[in-house]
């Protein structure tokens, strides 16, 4: 702004200059009149008086005045110049400064980088993948794990909802083929409720003895036969609230029986499901309860029933708890855990169990689905 004053001002100065010499010829030749024609040329408002004022005193002489106009063209010239030079300042101002708006760009590396982080988090990384992510790469699972077992079915032998629930008590902390080769003996003598409520508990027993925790498990089924007849007339309730009041019976049991017995959706929480959905990065809860409300969240409802049946089937033939046939698995790409077991495909073959290994499943009487699609029933308790 200083600059811009002081050019301005040598802009007067400098006309005055030359108007004085204009002055003092006329002055010289006697001409009055033109004089007064020279003061209205400069139209400039307040200013313009002191430089009358000035013309008035150097009219007297013509060599002070062009002394004095001399001076006066100098910082004329050296505003020009101070001009010249302002505008490459400013210029030069301009092209630096785009610089700092490059630095404002820096964001644009940041969004770069955001589409990759959905690649690693599908596998890799899911711990910082999205809600989203999650809900998709889950869905993405189960759609695989369908196509590969397409006869996925419950694995225990049932004629009725009173033989699911005894069958599911008595899995616990065994196979579901050993309790299948077990229950025919027990039905065979007490078919329904009330009969195995009445039943001896020493003959009960030595039933179910190749089950392990036999004593127990007596207790358990007698229990629940004589709950049974005394409080819902001999008939397994459909409702989940009425079935946990059964003795041995948890949430799990309840949906086994509620999800296949009845077509009512549940989450079945075993042990393979836990496991399964642990490596897979679903949840990190280690409460069951916990764990079928997480995973349940992930899925809508229809698809309880048949989730849990593809989970535990993957669990049980492929994605073992010791060594995981990784290098057979047809969701290796999906999951996270992958590299844990073993990842040559030639070794990971020989993991393999049940029909994926071409050998008999778990039930003595399967689905006529699982025939057709290859699979062999097992054999009953005693044979070869």
């Amino acid at each position: 702004m200083s600059a811009e004053r002081d050019s301005a001002v040598g802009e007067q100065i400098s006309d005055g200059g030359r108007k004085t010499a204009k002055a003092a010829k006329t002055a010289a030749a006697g001409g009055s009149a033109s004089a007064k024609k020279a003061a209205p040329a400069r139209k400039t408002p307040a200013r313009k008086t002191p430089a009358k004022k000035a013309t008035a005193k150097k009219a007297t002489a013509k060599e002070p005045a062009a002394k004095k106009a001399a001076p006066a063209r100098e910082p004329a010239a050296k505003n020009a110049s101070a001009r010249k030079a302002a505008p490459a300042k400013s210029s030069a101002a301009l092209k630096k400064a785009p610089a700092p708006r490059k630095q404002v760009v820096a964001p644009k590396k940041a969004t770069a980088s955001v589409p990759a982080a959905p690649a690693k988090t599908v596998a890799a990384h899911p711990q910082g993948e999205s809600r989203t992510a999650l809900v998709r790469r889950a869905r993405r699972i189960n759609r695989e794990l369908a196509e590969v077992y397409p006869y996925a079915h419950p694995e225990l032998d049932f004629e009725n909802p009173f033989q699911l629930v005894v069958a599911t008590v008595l899995s616990a902390q065994t196979t579901d083929l050993r309790v299948n080769q077990t229950t025919p003996a027990l039905f065979a003598k007490y078919p329904t409720p009330e009969d195995l409520a009445a039943a001896d508990p020493e003959e009960v027993e030595e039933i179910l003895r190749p089950t392990g925790f036999f004593r127990a498990k007596t207790k358990s089924v007698i229990g629940l036969s004589k709950a049974l007849v005394e409080q819902f007339g001999g008939e397994v309730p459909g409702r989940l609230e009425d079935l946990v009041k059964l003795p041995g019976v948890g949430r799990k049991t309840a949906f086994v029986v509620l999800g296949n017995a009845f077509g009512r959706p549940g989450i079945t929480v075993d042990t393979h499901f836990q496991r399964l959905v642990r490596r897979w990065k679903w949840t990190d809860e280690t409460d069951p309860d916990k764990i079928e409300a997480a995973v349940g969240a992930l899925f809508p409802k229809s698809d309880w029933t048949d989730l849990s049946h593809h989970v535990i089937w993957h669990g049980r033939r492929i994605c073992h708890a010791r060594k995981p046939a990784c290098g057979a698995c047809p969701i290796a790409p999906l999951c996270p855990a992958y590299g844990e077991g073993e990842t040559d495909p030639e070794k990971a073959e020989k993991l393999l169990k049940y029909e994926k290994a071409g050998r008999p499943g778990q039930r003595l009487k399967p689905p006529q689905a699982y025939l057709d699609a290859g699979g062999r029933a097992a054999p009953p308790l005693g044979a070869g």
